[in-house]
């Protein structure tokens, strides 16, 4: 029997999700086929993604924040919400940078937190508040940084590889406008060097002229272009940084031209990432589900 289901629609930066009050999902839950549905541009509300926000069902158990974790601090803290994140083909993923952005909003129009929160993920437990209309989150530290590494079949001259919560390749090129994203994306987000997994590929501008660095990305899941990726953006930022191509906080601007900046931390000890942007409501509404 159909049920109704609300949702909000929100982007940050361009990189745009299906919000759902996990309260609202009955026992049987959304399936695979559902959230493809949902997402679907034609025939559905049309996202990047879906993200399901959720009371915090451990809130009563105090989570101790590990090393290296992005916190502000190391103390005992009961996380506000957590968020379910999937990509548009349904499969789940454990981060989306600007996914956790609007969940921070999100969550705050449910009331979840009053000024500053603390929520859970698949990638770990992750902080946010907003700062004047922009929200900010940390993100989970970075790891397996490997640069300059060789990709067989590539016509790029160099590559670059980090996980942020999400795997990518990150290509510097001395134009992002003319690169044929669809099909060396295709080609790279899968190639054998990067494992089974594959990555999110991301090219950024070299040497930008006016101080922000362009970058573009094509996401899997997506299979596709998005307009903004947070992850991505983290990721070029800590490959600039690296490279000594950039100094934290670095601006980034995305495909869809909106601003993020991203705070790289480079300690050894403690690595620690930031991302800001802006986050946008575009509609509300309710959706009838079968099956």
């Amino acid at each position: 029997m159909p049920w109704r289901l609300p949702f909000l629609k929100m982007h940050g930066a361009g990189n745009d999700f299906v919000m759902i009050d996990g309260r609202h999902i009955p026992r049987s839950g959304l399936s695979r086929e559902h959230i493809v549905a949902l997402c679907n541009r034609r025939l559905g509300i049309g996202a990047d993604g879906l993200m399901v926000i959720s009371l915090y069902t451990e809130a009563d158990t105090p989570v101790t924040i590990a090393a290296g974790s992005n916190a502000d601090d190391q103390t005992d803290f009961a996380a506000d919400f957590a968020m379910a994140y999937y990509n548009a083909d349904g499969g789940a993923a454990e981060m989306c940078g600007n996914g956790a952005r609007c969940a921070v909003a999100f969550a705050h129009r449910l009331g979840l937190f009053q000024t500053e929160c603390r929520f859970k993920t698949e990638a770990g437990y992750l902080a946010g508040k907003f700062v004047g209309e922009e929200v900010e989150v940390t993100l989970p530290p970075w790891r397996e940084l490997k640069c300059h590494i060789p990709l067989e079949g590539s016509p790029f001259e160099t590559h670059h590889f980090v996980d942020t919560g999400v795997p990518h390749l990150v290509i510097p090129v001395p134009d992002v406008q003319g690169v044929d994203l669809l099909k060396w994306g295709l080609f790279l987000r899968g190639h054998p060097a990067l494992g089974a997994a594959g990555a999110n590929v991301d090219w950024v501008l070299s040497e930008p002229h006016d101080g922000e660095f362009q970058l573009r990305t094509y996401e899997r899941g997506v299979e596709g272009e998005t307009l903004a990726c947070g992850t991505g953006a983290a990721a070029v930022a800590v490959v600039l940084c690296q490279l000594g191509l950039a100094t934290s906080p670095v601006p980034l601007r995305t495909w869809g031209g909106d601003r993020l900046v991203v705070t790289v931390k480079s300690d050894a000890y403690n690595p620690a990432l930031r991302l800001r942007g802006p986050v946008k409501v575009s509609f509300a509404g309710e959706v009838e589900i079968h099956g």
